[in-house]
């Protein structure tokens, strides 16, 4: 009976895996011109929208005001006790991987937790990470729109009033100019791995 269980689960986890990259070449538009930039992926248009956030600056700005170039996008919060800075981190190194292959890309940081992360906290936290890494907040509502639109979960997780902790997706997104989201990258993507990934699709924009 234990065999047969294991031979029936292997046969439905092959059929996943066969139904799932069907449906990912299904999906895929036939003229997708970053099809060799996604090393597999499903094509974007689900996620990514439109949104008006507050930099740190304080000024209003939209999402075609933020991806002026090549931009990696993080969704976190200032007050993340590992994940987020090691993420952020990350992502600076392949802006300067980037810079060093001759393509000046930015880093976005959109935070999840507008109640404690003001102007001043989200300017801070990314100048200490690279000089063209924007931080951005809003009100609550603002937040709401741009994780939505970018498919992001972001919920309160445990802990008081001041220190409480935060629930929420780990990707990091590649947004162009005039075009938005084009791709994801997972925690484990190095920062080199990133850099050649966006170097093939700022190649492949300009084609």
């Amino acid at each position: 009976m234990q065999v047969r269980t294991i031979a029936i689960t292997a046969v439905a986890a092959l059929g996943a895996m066969v139904l799932g990259t069907w449906a990912a070449t299904l999906l895929r538009p036939a003229n997708d011109r970053f099809a060799a930039c996604r090393d597999g992926q499903v094509a974007g248009g689900s996620i990514g929208g439109p949104f008006t956030l507050v930099d740190e600056n304080g000024a209003t700005v939209t999402d075609a005001q933020v991806f002026t170039a090549p931009t990696i996008v993080y969704f976190g919060y200032t007050f993340c006790p590992d994940i987020c800075p090691t993420d952020v981190q990350r992502n600076a190194f392949a802006l300067e991987d980037l810079e060093a292959r001759g393509i000046i890309a930015n880093g976005a940081f959109i935070t999840i937790d507008p109640a404690r992360d003001t102007v001043d906290v989200v300017r801070d936290f990314t100048a200490a990470f690279h000089p063209r890494m924007i931080g951005l907040t809003g009100t609550q509502d603002q937040i709401d729109v741009a994780t939505r639109a970018w498919r992001v979960l972001a919920e309160r997780g445990t802990g008081d009033d001041d220190f409480y902790l935060m629930n929420h997706s780990i990707f990091s997104y590649l947004a162009l100019p005039g075009i938005g989201y084009v791709d994801f990258y997972n925690r484990d993507a190095t920062p080199e791995a990133m850099a050649e990934s966006v170097a093939c699709f700022v190649a492949a924009a300009a084609n």
